[in-house]
């Protein structure tokens, strides 16, 4: 296998080239899950990946009605999962990181005594079926004299979610809300671990495969012994392809689909095509990653590659979108951005400038 056939797999595989699926739960659960602190930039990651075009509030339309959930179930960092998955993700994969965070805890004054009273109050201001926004909930706690500054709001509302105390619910005038998890979905049967782990490691190499070990602890935020057993245990379901001495594996019923040169992406910050990997040389070259200053800036992606950076602002009625490359662009390379800049403009309902 190839550098070039190993970003064909990924881009058929994450559903960014033959895409197959028409609503944004189905994209969830091939993925199964999808980094979501920048909402609107979540959402597009859903969007771009769906069988047909979508607009923003189509995949909105997913949250609110509660086909996915955004809540903090791996690496401390807010994803959407489905929901079948939050119960046991909130169970397996979140205990390492909050021993992880316990010492912060204690830096800012925020201990079982602080947490239990703050449970209480948040419970019993969201029972019957209420949603609150985040400023709200730091209002009842700052009512019965509870400090939410200094990021203590935030780590509460933080820990209660890992408890799977709360999740996000439907936005409030643009503005994260939050309810009850029990109240907002269903209890789903609760798996065994080895057997969750399994299926989140299958799921994995088939959605973002070819993909190496590292990649999968990295991604699902499992000790190297942990994913190096869940791994063992689901190989026999993967193919395995070595490139420059590494293993990688993957999830094939034969060749990889053509990719499209002359096809654009611009992909939001977090995207899974760049997030959900440890290494990430196949996709950017190092010189370039330095250019834009860190993994996590938004991509311009042809041909499986970054060929640049772009910052998105959103305003009321328009959306500006700055382009950066990485060096000076062809005539079909700006057309292609063209086309994609366009796209998205569709998605989210406003009129586009490229400057």
């Amino acid at each position: 296998m190839t550098v070039s056939d190993l970003t064909r797999y990924r881009l058929q595989h994450q559903q960014l080239v033959n895409a197959q699926f028409d609503k944004p739960g189905d994209v969830v659960t091939w993925l199964g899950a999808v980094q979501a602190q920048d909402f609107p930039g979540s959402l597009w990651t859903i969007g771009q990946r769906m069988k047909n075009s979508v607009e923003e509030a189509d995949v909105e339309e997913a949250v609110n009605d509660r086909s996915i959930v955004r809540t903090w179930p791996m690496r401390g960092t807010l994803h959407f999962v489905a929901p079948k998955d939050i119960r046991w993700m909130l169970k397996y994969l979140t205990p390492r990181v909050i021993s992880r965070i316990a010492g912060h805890y204690r830096k800012i004054e925020l201990d079982t005594k602080v947490f239990t009273k703050s449970k209480k109050l948040l419970i019993k201001a969201l029972e019957g079926g209420k949603q609150l926004s985040r400023d709200e909930m730091y209002a009842v706690l700052e009512r019965a004299k509870i400090s939410t500054t200094n990021m203590r709001g935030l780590f509460i509302l933080f820990n209660l979610a890992h408890e799977g105390v709360i999740c996000c619910s439907a936005r409030k005038e643009k503005q994260q809300s939050f309810a009850l998890l029990d109240e907002w979905l269903p209890s789903f049967p609760m798996p065994k671990k080895d057997e969750a782990l399994a299926d989140l490691a299958l799921r994995y190499f088939k959605s973002h495969g070819p993909a190496v070990l590292e990649d999968f602890m990295w991604w699902a935020g499992l000790p190297k012994g942990e994913a190096t057993s869940v791994l063992a245990s689901v190989k026999s379901y993967l193919e395995e392809e070595t490139i420059n001495g590494k293993a990688y594996y993957f999830y094939s019923s034969g060749k990889p689909g053509k990719i499209n040169p002359a096809t654009a992406y611009l992909l939001p910050t977090y995207d899974e095509y760049g997030i959900a990997y440890k290494e990430r040389g196949a996709i950017i070259d190092p010189a370039d990653l330095k250019k834009i200053g860190g993994i996590y800036a938004s991509a311009i992606m042809m041909n499986g590659k970054a060929i640049g950076a772009l910052k998105r602002t959103i305003k009321k009625d328009s959306v500006f979108i700055e382009i950066k490359p990485f060096r000076p662009f062809t005539k079909a390379q700006k057309s292609a951005i063209g086309v994609a800049a366009k796209r998205y403009g569709k998605f989210v309902g406003l009129s586009l400038e490229i400057f």
